[in-house]
């Protein structure tokens, strides 16, 4: 998941002095690796360009957390073999999480000569941080990722609301392209369920209940070392009970879920693009990248295309479930080419009532 901590402090000695050496011969290079910099800023000392902030704000920047789902983490501690392609695929969905953000939810106000607009902006300085345990030593493969308050070029800070808004999207966008680069550099095959959970064809839930990742204390802060955390990990295992790996319900990776895309509308009067983004990842059940979702939802609904920050444009729910286009089709698939696949079952009431 992606939480959205807020920075006051450029200290960042919590990040560089733990060099996440549990994931030494696995991850690609340091922990810290640069998504954007400007010049030569390759070093911590070089923290100051990402932690940008104006004369009046106390915010100097966000903590983005980006954790991979338990069962991909599990990937990383039984499966050394291809533990070195899990953490590749999730930096790449970090990648594309970060892409997104930038995109709609980086956004300056201006309120002069009476009017009250929206900017984009732009990061030139973005750094992140991949470590590969929590603080008890289970399996917990996530990133910080720090970006500044004030964009590029621009006198004031960034508008903090669009950042928190447009979390949950940013975070379905990175599960769902976190399972299609999975699927594309291992053996594995992720996909999430119509409750909401990311499983791993094959992968015994009982995994899971070993590495549930809730304690009843928080735990102390250790730098683990590689032989310590693979150590650990032998010593849980020990203690393994299976229960047995859920079988996928949607077939075709090609497949939108409609009824979890559906349902995550539910209760909802209209919806802004970042609902669509998310429900329409989420949907996704093994995965497609950041890119394809974006270009789908742009091509399905493209009154929303230029939508951004907290102020976009809506559409009503029915609007957004296709119902109209269902009705005018029946329950065959659409003709979407090359976006998605979508199995549209709902009917008119007089294609129900002939049915019956």
């Amino acid at each position: 998941m992606i939480r959205v901590m807020v920075r006051r402090s450029r200290d960042i000695s919590y990040l560089s002095e733990d060099r996440a050496l549990e994931l030494d011969g696995v991850r690609e290079g340091p922990a810290q690796w640069w998504l954007r910099a400007g010049g030569d800023a390759r070093s911590l000392e070089d923290v100051n360009q990402v932690l940008t902030t104006s004369e009046r704000s106390a915010v100097v920047g966000y903590d983005v957390v980006v954790a991979a789902p338990r069962t991909i983490s599990t990937l990383v501690a039984i499966d050394p073999d291809h533990a070195a392609a899990v953490v590749a695929a999730h930096r790449r969905a970090v990648a594309g999480a970060l892409d997104y953000l930038e995109d709609r939810a980086l956004v300056v106000r201006d309120r002069r000569g009476g009017s009250d607009t929206e900017r984009p902006g732009r990061w030139t300085h973005v750094v992140a941080f991949t470590h590969g345990v929590n603080r008890h030593g289970d399996p917990h493969l996530h990133d910080h990722l720090l970006v500044g308050a004030r964009p590029a070029g621009e006198m004031n800070v960034a508008d903090s609301r669009a950042l928190f808004a447009h979390a949950a999207a940013a975070d379905a966008l990175y599960r769902s392209t976190l399972r299609a680069q999975v699927a594309r550099s291992t053996p594995y095959v992720a996909w999430r369920s119509f409750e909401g959970v990311e499983h791993v064809v094959g992968l015994d839930e009982g995994y899971r209940v070993l590495w549930g990742g809730h304690h009843d204390v928080r735990g102390s802060k250790h730098h683990w070392t590689r032989d310590e955390a693979l150590e650990r990990w032998r010593d849980d295992l020990t203690r393994f009970e299976a229960h047995g790996a859920r079988a996928a319900t949607v077939r075709s990776p090609r497949e939108l879920d409609e009824h979890a895309f559906r349902a995550a509308l539910e209760g909802r009067d209209v919806a802004a693009r970042r609902h669509v983004i998310e429900a329409w990842a989420n949907a996704a059940t093994f995965g497609r990248d950041a890119a394809s979702v974006s270009a789908s939802v742009d091509a399905w609904y493209p009154t929303m295309r230029s939508s951004r920050g907290v102020r976009e444009v809506t559409m009503s729910v029915p609007e957004v479930r296709m119902i109209a286009v269902t009705r005018d089709r029946g329950p065959r698939p659409l003709d979407v080419g090359d976006i998605d696949d979508w199995r549209q079952r709902s009917r008119s009431r007089e294609g129900v009532a002939r049915s019956r």
